[in-house]
């Protein structure tokens, strides 16, 4: 293990385009299930939607944010709704599989996406037991990721100490809050949308582009 990762005893990952690549575009099918949803929700077209849904990503940190905030939307409705999507973009990863088997310490998901969608991208990486438990959105209390109260939260609910965790997230902005707690940050920077809006370089501790890659050199360093 690298010497700056020697206190690391809880390993959190965020789970879209950072499990597996932003090049296999998931996102982007779920993105035109959110516009279709708005689209009908409030009568209007696809293209006003669209525009409605990603002010709503950008004011609020997720879209259903927004929509729960200026709607009263349901949001067990919307992501079962949104997250009906074919994952066949989405393949096995064998060497990611083994490389977080081999990390020391405890495994947990962080995502602003809720446990049966999460439990369903990770079924087909090949990740369905690695992990001792999702904390998800509704986890959250509907407080998506950069809000710092989540952050805190989750560290209390499941008893994290921060100075100890490693946080990796495709999402720049969603290690600030990360930093502050204390964590180990690392920015996964494989082009996914908005991945790189306001980047805060003093709060990422490392940044690569493929999970599975960085984790294989950690592990190989701690065998040498």
């Amino acid at each position: 293990m690298l010497p700056a990762l020697a206190h690391v005893d809880t390993w959190i990952f965020d789970l879209d385009n950072t499990l597996y690549p932003a090049s296999a575009d998931l996102f982007g099918l779920i993105d035109q299930r959110m516009t279709a949803f708005i689209a009908r929700l409030l009568d209007i077209d696809l293209v006003e939607a669209r525009a409605i849904q990603k002010g709503y990503f950008r004011e609020h940190g997720t879209t259903l944010s927004g929509l729960m905030q200026a709607h009263g939307v349901d949001p067990h409705e919307f992501l079962a709704f949104v997250h009906d999507v074919e994952l066949e973009a989405v393949a096995e990863d064998q060497r990611l599989v083994r490389a977080v088997a081999a990390l020391p310490g405890r495994k947990l998901i962080f995502t602003n996406g809720d446990e049966p969608y999460a439990r369903r991208v990770l079924g087909r990486l090949g990740l369905s037991d690695s992990f001792e438990t999702i904390h998800d959105i509704h986890a959250c209390a509907y407080q998506p990721k950069p809000n710092p109260t989540s952050y805190a939260a989750m560290c209390e609910t499941l008893r994290i100490d921060p100075r100890a965790a490693l946080f990796v997230e495709d999402m720049a902005r969603n290690l600030v809050p990360a930093k502050a707690l204390g964590m180990t940050t690392v920015w996964v920077n494989n082009g996914s949308e908005d991945g790189d809006r306001e980047v805060d370089r003093g709060a990422i501790d490392f940044e690569i582009t493929e999970v599975g890659a960085w984790l294989d050199e950690i592990l190989e360093g701690n065998a040498a």
